[in-house]
């Protein structure tokens, strides 16, 4: 079989535009792009069939179906033209065994969705796998849950979108769903590259620019720490007033100390180990305990230390303390901004540590943030003496700014770092 000269290029495609009647782009040897009057650009393969006549096969559009794969997709079909195989036939016949094995559920949207489900976020928190699974039950199984794979197509996806466009938000986790299922369907070779209905739905949908969590000042901190101490004495149970205080300490997320078990610390060596089943990220990680931390820690031992939980205010100590119950506890200090939460207590810190020098690579480790790419394959030191000193550094600045309305200066630790 002779080689292929192929001509195109992506830059070429890229800049192919529609006109007032489609056209075509040549690529060499039968390969060409068709571009419609839309600007839709879709490989195309036009031959001789072996009956003589001429035919056509698709495979796919571009950039979903890449210079590379539309390529080798032109080869295979000239491999099959070869050896007397039609390509349009072939996967015309493809396509009905695919409908067939749809007809047995196998193929259906519902069916391997559910099998994605199982497979692919089998290891994900609880929490996570209960907020797809609603996503699919409530918006998406209702509408394609019967439908073969091979059968969804865009209008599908987009009129699903557009049921939620009120909620545009929960439109776009929709879409991204929907997207993540086809893309292991096509790695499945459930159906072809390219035929992603969901891909090219992004920014149907305008989603407005997601609020971040509001974080203090060094000033508002010390307001938030003297409003916490004026609970002692009030309404709040005393585990609430520690838990508070352990979140602001390590910069932990809420849930990571609300269900905090007394078998995670090391109260002699400061350490607290939280499990990877409790992360967000879904590894262990090890929080370096200030003096003030083992100080609150050491207190509520004597008050819960008996059972399971570190923070309960359950007088048989059978339960965590409700996340409900702290975002109440946030909601009367007084003194705090209304509209800051117990997680804008991780913006905080860590936005105070980094103005005040701290490397971020440090900061990052303290809240548990993982590294991406290459970074990821060699970063696997802890930084276990820089982030006990940021942590302690970060409580004494704490115990400084809550003893006087008017905040002191504290010297930079270090240089930034370049």
């Amino acid at each position: 079989m002779r080689s292929t000269n192929y001509t195109l290029t992506a830059a070429k495609l890229n800049a192919a535009r529609g006109q007032e009647k489609p056209y075509k782009l040549t690529d060499g040897g039968g390969l060409f792009v068709r571009v419609s009057s839309a600007g839709t650009r879709t490989w195309c393969y036009g031959y001789t069939a072996p009956t003589g006549k001429r035919g056509e096969v698709t495979f796919g559009q571009f950039p979903e179906v890449g210079i590379k794969a539309a390529r080798e997709l032109h080869f295979a079909a000239r491999q099959q033209l070869a050896a007397g195989v039609d390509p349009a036939a072939a996967k015309k016949a493809e396509r009905e065994e695919k409908k067939r094995a749809a007809a047995t559920d196998e193929g259906l949207f519902m069916a391997f969705s559910e099998k994605w489900l199982n497979e692919q976020l089998g290891d994900a928190a609880p929490a996570y796998q209960r907020k797809q699974r609603s996503l699919l039950e409530r918006f998406v199984w209702p509408s394609i849950g019967r439908k073969a794979l091979i059968d969804v197509r865009p209008h599908d996806v987009l009129e699903i979108m557009q049921t939620l466009s009120k909620i545009p938000v929960t439109a776009e986790k929709v879409r991204a769903l929907i997207k993540q299922i086809f893309d292991h369907a096509i790695l499945t070779l459930r159906v072809e590259t390219g035929a992603n209905p969901a891909a090219a739905l992004r920014g149907a949908i305008k989603v407005p620019p997601s609020k971040h969590h509001r974080h203090l000042n060094e000033t508002e901190l010390g307001a938030f720490w003297r409003a916490v101490a004026g609970q002692v004495d009030g309404a709040a149970h005393p585990s609430t007033i520690a838990a508070a205080r352990i979140i602001a300490l390590t910069l932990c997320r809420k849930l990571e100390a609300l269900r905090a078990e007394w078998t995670e610390f090391d109260l002699d060596k400061a350490v607290w180990t939280i499990p990877a089943e409790r992360t967000k990220m879904r590894k262990p990680h090890r929080v370096f305990l200030s003096r003030q931390a083992v100080a609150v820690l050491d207190a509520q031992y004597a008050l819960t230390g008996a059972g399971r939980w570190v923070f309960t205010t359950s007088s048989k100590l059978a339960v965590p303390t409700s996340p409900a119950t702290m975002t109440f506890f946030f909601k009367r200090l007084e003194g705090v901004p209304s509209d800051f939460t117990p997680h804008g207590l991780r913006g905080t810190g860590a936005t105070i540590l980094l103005e005040r020098k701290h490397r971020r690579d440090v900061v990052d480790l303290l809240l548990a943030h993982t590294e991406g790419g290459v970074s990821a394959a060699y970063f696997h030191h802890e930084l276990e003496d820089e982030r006990r000193e940021a942590l302690q550094f970060y409580a004494d600045l704490i115990d400084t700014v809550a003893a006087s309305e008017k905040v002191s200066v504290l010297k930079p630790r270090r240089p930034q770092a370049a």
